[in-house]
C-alpha cells in the first residue's frame, strides 16, 4: 500500500534522545478526549490473533500505513531490540457472600501486601464495614481491615495466602467494564508469551503477536528481550483532575533481567532501534532509564512533553479518551498527532480497545 502523508507540517527529527509531543501549552484532560461511539469497541478478540488491522505511522517522515499486524515483519529490521511484558493475568476476581447478610461482594485483587493481605477493589464498598467477613467457596474467608471510599479501594486480609492456586480454582480473569461480552477461551486475554502471574490486566498491545510470527522475527535478527511489569490499578485509574500534572498514578511493580539490560544497552551504543511492546513495557524501560534500578515499584506518569531515553519505536492499542494511556501515546507521538490518527483509525474501520487493533510508532 502507498504510504501516505497525513499532515503537511515538518516532521520531528527522529531520534530517541528527542523530545516528541512537546506542547506550548498547559495541558487539560479534556484536550485528550475524542469521540468514540460503542459500536468501535472491540467484545471480542478475532479467530487469529495476527489478523488485526495495524496502523503504521512514522514519525519522521510524517507518513502513515495501514495493514495488519502480522506485516510487522516487515517494519522490523534485523537488530531491532523488542521489549515484551511476560506478565500473566490472574484469575483475580472473586465473588462471595458477606457473612452477616449473604449479600452478594465481589473482590478485585489487584497488589499483595504480605503472605495473606491484599489491596483489593470491593464491589459494593458500601455494603461492607471494617471486620465484615466475606466468604468465597472452598472455605476462604477475607476480612475487611479498612477501605477507602474515594478509591473505591479496601484492604483486605484472608484465612489464608492467596496464590495461583488458590486463585484459579474460584477467581475468574477480570475483563475490562467495557467489555460486555463472555469470553469463550480464557487464553485469548493472555499473551502468548505470558509466564509471570500477577496482573489484573493484560498487557493488549502484547494480544497481536503469534509463536509464528515471533519465530519469523527471530529469524529475520530480531531481538527479543522480556521484562515483566505486573499490570495495576495505575494504568487504568480514571484522570480525575483538570490538570493533569496533579494527576498521581498507583504503583506498579517491574524487573528488567540482566538479559533484557544487555540487549537494550547494546542496541542504544549500536544506535539501534528499542521497540516497546504495549505501554507496560515502554513504562518499564524509561523506569530504569530514570532511576537505574532493574526492579521495583514505579509510578511512572508520562504525559507530553516528555523525553524519551530507551523508546524509539512502540506497539500499542487505541486507548480510552482522557486516559493516562492516550496521554503516553501523545507524549511519544504529539497529542494533535495522534488524535488525528485516532480519527484516521475510526474512519477505516478500525476495532478499539483491549481486543482491538494496534498501532505501530516507529
Amino acid at each position: 500500500m502507498k504510504m501516505k502523508t497525513v499532515s503537511t507540517n515538518s516532521p520531528a527529527q527522529c531520534g530517541v534522545l528527542k523530545t516528541y509531543g512537546t506542547e506550548t501549552k498547559e495541558l487539560s484532560v479534556n484536550d485528550f478526549a475524542y469521540d468514540l461511539p460503542s459500536e468501535f469497541i472491540a467484545q471480542t478478540p478475532l479467530n487469529k490473533r495476527d489478523q488485526s488491522k495495524m496502523l503504521v505511522y512514522n514519525r519522521a517522515e510524517n507518513e502513515y500505513r495501514i495493514t495488519q499486524f502480522f506485516d510487522i515483519i516487515n517494519f522490523l529490521k534485523k537488530g531491532d531490540v523488542v521489549v515484551i511484558n511476560n506478565t500473566k493475568v490472574m484469575p483475580a476476581r472473586l465473588v462471595g457472600r458477606k457473612s452477616l447478610t449473604g449479600a452478594k461482594i465481589e473482590l478485585l485483587i489487584f497488589k499483595k501486601l504480605s503472605a495473606d493481605t491484599y489491596a483489593t477493589l470491593v464491589k459494593p464498598l458500601k455494603r461492607v464495614k471494617t471486620g465484615d467477613n466475606v466468604l468465597f467457596e472452598r472455605n476462604l474467608t477475607a476480612t475487611l481491615v479498612s477501605k477507602d471510599e474515594t478509591a473505591g479501594t479496601a484492604v483486605v486480609r484472608f484465612n489464608t495466602e492467596v496464590d495461583e492456586a488458590v486463585l484459579s480454582g474460584i477467581g475468574e480473569v477480570p475483563l475490562p467494564h467495557y467489555i460486555t461480552e463472555k469470553l469463550a477461551q480464557s487464553d485469548r486475554y493472555q499473551t502468548v508469551y505470558a509466564r509471570e502471574s500477577g496482573s489484573v490486566a493484560a498487557p493488549t498491545a502484547g494480544l497481536h503477536w503469534t509463536q509464528e510470527l515471533i519465530s519469523a522475527a527471530k529469524a529475520k535478527g530480531v531481538i527479543f528481550a522480556e521484562i515483566l511489569l505486573h499490570v495495576g490499578l495505575g494504568t487504568f485509574k480514571p484522570v480525575q483532575t483538570e490538570d493533569i500534572t496533579k494527576h498521581k498514578m498507583h504503583s506498579e511493580y517491574y524487573e528488567i533481567p540482566d538479559a533484557a539490560i544487555a540487549a537494550i544497552n547494546s542496541a542504544k551504543s549500536e544506535s539501534r532501534r528499542v521497540i516497546c511492546v504495549g505501554t507496560t513495557s515502554l513504562r518499564a524501560v524509561e523506569s530504569y532509564a530514570r532511576t537505574g534500578k532493574t526492579c521495583g515499584e514505579t509510578d511512572i506518569f508520562i504525559y507530553p512533553p516528555f523525553e524519551f531515553k530507551i523508546a524509539s519505536g512502540l506497539v500499542t492499542n487505541f486507548h480510552l479518551p482522557k486516559s493516562t494511556l492516550i496521554m503516553l501515546v501523545s507524549a511519544f507521538a504529539g497529542r494533535a498527532k495522534v488524535l488525528e490518527l485516532y480519527e484516521i483509525a475510526k474512519a477505516s474501520g478500525f476495532r478499539f480497545y483491549s481486543f482491538g487493533d494496534c498501532m505501530f510508532i516507529v
